[in-house]
């Protein structure tokens, strides 16, 4: 049984404010990973820019970077998927298209504030307009005030279609509560206090759960859209596992913050309780996306959208492994004692960002170009995907790779042998196994470099060459069947 190929869908006006988010988002990547590169090398050579923008301006940016392009990415999948979860135009979607232009304007400022001004005296006015001083969270107090207010519309907007559709499914429940988290989690990191244990209790709660938690279930809401879509999968199956997820992330997450409360002079208790706990979150994910792989069974794999389809394996896997397997083998108090604020960290976050959120806006990217730049009908399977993604994961392995190793590399010679004083911290930083991944870290940052080229170029390259006129097997139409999406 065939079908014809149908022309363009007609999108909703959120659907096109999606389109640019997603542009936003790929720009911020390619940004992220060029200051990233700069920071890599200054590891190498301290000296390279160091007048213009020194190595912690870098970091910052390469952070900040990253948090942005990726919440800018997910939020756009949202705007895609909500008219058609709903079966209806988003309530508000002017006041949406207005602050999206202030958070763009906003973060262009950021932006040239870290590199022009970059720090400023311990005053409030540095505070308010400069730099908070905050590890990772370094955006200035009317940042922090920008980003609660547009997570403010974006909540709007959900419940103010949801209420207008008269239609309230287990992803929305979900998709409500989540965004109240969202907004309400970030004014953790806005307080201030002198206590430095109170400080950093609250500053944790931005950093890990914030991240970690809130992130987490929106990936399950997009992922559970995505499955729909790509493979037709029953909402009850994905609402049930979205509901463990929720269970999960919110029942162990607050409990799971606790191996990094003991190093801030909290109870010794929260190092054991914490090392346990924060490692089970990933594991709803992957269990989502292999019972849905399972249902769909091989025929229908990429049958509609072939490299969506790639990353969200890659995503389930990914997460699994950045997030459970390379957080719990270093959370664990007997080996937490020594790994902790090593280059272990770095490389856990490195894999779990990429596994967790990068991963999951590919695929939301890949589905909004299959929509945007050709008949939906007609599978997408790009030319140059694979080398992209080849590439991008590649690199990511290598530098994930090379931060493990020199997190080792100072958990036995500065920790362990060396007894973590100052000697033994110079001994560990200048050991040829810590040194020599430096160059690791920077040739596998220009492997990513270079597959985000690729992605870009393929990007733009969707849709562009003529398509002959054919029937497509109904496997192929999956993108409007049983899922509802």
């Amino acid at each position: 049984m065939t079908q014809a190929v149908q022309s363009h869908p007609k999108l909703y006006e959120s659907q096109k404010l999606a389109r640019w988010y997603f542009v936003v988002a790929i720009t911020l990547f390619g940004a992220q990973l060029i200051f990233g590169l700069i920071a890599a090398y200054q590891q190498i050579d301290p000296n390279f820019l160091f007048q213009l923008a020194p190595f912690m301006t870098n970091r910052t940016l390469h952070v900040n970077a990253m948090v942005v392009w990726l919440l800018v990415g997910m939020m756009g999948g949202v705007y895609w998927f909500l008219p058609k979860e709903t079966g209806r135009e988003v309530v508000g979607i002017t006041l949406a298209k207005i602050i999206w232009w202030v958070i763009v304007a906003g973060v262009t400022v950021v932006v040239l504030v870290y590199l022009f001004v970059q720090i400023g005296p311990a005053q409030w006015t540095t505070i308010w307009f400069i730099n908070e001083g905050r590890e990772y969270i370094e955006a200035p107090r009317w940042a922090d005030i920008a980003i609660v207010l547009w997570v403010a519309i974006f909540l709007f907007n959900v419940i103010a279609t949801v209420l207008k559709s008269r239609r309230i499914t287990g992803i929305l429940m979900v998709l409500i509560f989540d965004l109240v988290a969202l907004g309400a989690l970030y004014t953790a990191g806005m307080h201030f206090t002198v206590n430095i244990t109170m400080d950093q209790f609250l500053w944790w709660w931005v950093i890990h759960l914030w991240v970690e938690a809130t992130w987490e279930v929106l990936v399950g809401v997009l992922m559970a859209w995505a499955l729909m879509y790509l493979l037709g999968t029953s909402r009850r199956l994905l609402e049930t596992w979205l509901f463990i997820e929720v269970a999960l992330v919110f029942g162990t997450g607050i409990i799971g913050l606790g191996h990094h409360y003991f190093w801030i002079g909290t109870p010794e208790y929260w190092l054991g309780l914490g090392g346990f706990f924060s490692a089970l979150e990933p594991l709803p994910l992957v269990a989502m996306v292999v019972h849905a792989v399972y249902d769909a069974g091989g025929h229908r794999l990429g049958a509609v959208n072939r490299p969506a389809m790639f990353w969200v394996i890659v995503q389930a896997f990914g997460n699994f492994i950045g997030a459970g397997v390379w957080g719990f083998m270093q959370t664990l108090p007997q080996i937490n004692m020594f790994s902790h604020g090593t280059q272990l960290a770095a490389a856990h976050g490195h894999l779990a960002f990429f596994g967790a959120y990068v991963s999951t806006v590919m695929v939301l990217v890949y589905i909004a170009a299959q929509n945007l730049r050709r008949p939906v009908h007609i599978p997408l399977n790009s030319r140059l995907w694979g080398w992209a993604a080849g590439l991008l994961i590649l690199g990511i392995i290598g530098i994930g790779g090379a931060f493990t190793l020199s997190g080792f590399t100072q958990t036995l010679v500065e920790r362990a042998a060396g007894g973590s004083t100052w000697a033994a911290y110079i001994q560990g930083y200048t050991h040829p196994w810590y040194a020599n991944t430096l160059w690791w870290r920077f040739g596998f940052g220009l492997v990513m470099l270079t597959g985000y080229v690729l992605l870009v170029t393929d990007l733009l390259s969707i849709g562009k060459r003529a398509e002959a006129p054919k029937a497509v097997p109904q496997t192929a139409a999956v993108a409007t069947g049983g899922g509802d999406v």
